[in-house]
């Protein structure tokens, strides 16, 4: 097992830490205050510093770090681009200036790896050139989604035609003004095998039929100017050559896109808990009650050095995953990336938390603070939840002794 990052990942390392420090993290009020708030999605725009700092680190080279392909990315395997995603976690902003946001990259990796020429050149080259965003509509409200198999949505395969029909929902970014298309799973033969099923389709985000039915908040966030709806397709119409990679092949797919997208969240997530802490022993040591400064009150130390602790270990913990997706594919990496994905929300959740306590009052109203606490909740549950994730840990676990008979 080898953690050393190479020289390349090194030096873009420190190239993005300093464009976060400098140009991102300095604008971020900025971007906040030329957002549209509004229950009405249809009115979100976006902000306009954000166009220019992509426009800054794209000429900087910073730019699709995520893609290990050469020809499409910056040629960074997981491992290499693991420290990366941390940096940009430690700013809500960073991961779209640097056009690595999610679900962007997922999509991106989804058509490099099975996208036709013709897809990769009507959707993949815009989105990696940052000119439009995108959206991934698999779970549903009706069923339980963390087992994908539960889908009721079909993706029906007519002629030279598909037909889509379904509600989901969870759909993140579906409400962004730049998003054109959005990846759909469904249900395409349902006599096949539980895991030949499924397809997924490219769907323009216009097309007829595809209905925005509510924005979705998160612990009370809107998410603007991208949000997470609610997608009604009734009868949607689209070419069979929408379908990726031909039909019956979603879950392929999904397992491929879930793998490193697991990695470059928990990464943020890390990122984002070393923001919290460093929240937090500022607090410590600036504020006084009782005489004392908070850090030298109650057992402050301890939850501080808990919380060193935590996130170095889940950092190493990420890191091995990456290293194991890298050499043994997602399949042999399969315990290590559900483990993180367990591990990585739930201490940005609890240094979060603890952030907000030293803050008192204060923290309950603290923008910073309260999005971080919401989403580290909601990481606990996207792309499945922390029991699912546990359960197949502990059922790769226990296979080692399933050959075995007590004697």
């Amino acid at each position: 097992m080898d953690f050393e990052h190479s020289e390349r990942s090194r030096l873009v390392r420190d190239q993005v830490e300093r464009f976060v420090r400098e140009r991102v993290i300095p604008n971020e009020e900025t971007y906040l205050s030329q957002l549209v708030h509004s229950d009405d999605w249809t009115k979100w725009r976006i902000p306009p510093v954000l166009e220019e700092l992509k426009a800054e680190a794209k000429e900087l080279g910073l730019w699709n770090l995520f893609l290990p392909d050469e020809e499409y990315g910056a040629g960074l395997d997981n491992r290499d681009y693991a420290p990366i995603a941390e940096v940009t976690g430690r700013s809500f902003l960073a991961p779209e200036v640097f056009n690595c946001s999610a679900p962007d990259t997922g999509n991106a990796e989804v058509l490099v790896k099975y996208g036709s020429e013709a897809q990769k050149e009507r959707w993949l080259v815009p989105l990696l050139a940052g000119e439009i965003r995108s959206g991934f509509s698999m779970t549903e409200p009706a069923v339980a989604s963390s087992d994908a198999t539960n889908m009721e949505a079909t993706c029906k395969v007519d002629g030279d035609e598909v037909v889509l029909d379904g509600l989901k929902w969870w759909t993140s970014g579906a409400g962004d003004p730049r998003c054109a298309f959005l990846i759909f799973m469904g249900v395409t033969d349902p006599d096949a095998g539980r895991h030949q099923r499924h397809s997924m389709v490219l769907v323009p985000r216009e097309a007829p039929g595809v209905k925005i039915v509510r924005m979705l908040p998160v612990m009370g966030h809107m998410g603007e100017p991208h949000g997470h709806a609610e997608v009604l397709f009734d009868g949607v119409r689209l070419p069979k050559d929408h379908i990726i990679a031909g039909p019956g092949r979603g879950f392929e797919i999904a397992q491929g896109r879930l793998g490193p997208g697991r990695i470059h969240h928990c990464m943020r997530a890390i990122g984002a808990a070393e923001r919290a802490l460093e929240r937090l022993c500022e607090r410590a040591v600036m504020r006084v009650a009782f005489g004392k400064r908070l850090a030298d009150l109650g057992g402050n130390r301890d939850i501080i050095a808990n919380c060193r602790m935590e996130i170095d270990q889940a950092r190493l913990l990420t890191l091995k995953a990456a290293w194991a997706l890298d050499t043994l594919g997602t399949f042999g990496a399969l315990v290590d990336i559900s483990a993180i994905k367990v591990v990585a929300p739930n201490v940005l959740q609890r240094v979060t938390d603890a952030a907000i306590q030293v803050h008192g009052g204060e923290g309950m109203a603290d923008p910073e603070l309260t999005r971080l606490l919401g989403m580290a909740r909601a990481l606990r549950i996207a792309d499945g939840p922390d029991e699912v994730h546990r359960g197949m840990v502990a059922r790769l676990e226990l296979d080692k002794y399933g050959s075995k008979k007590r004697g």
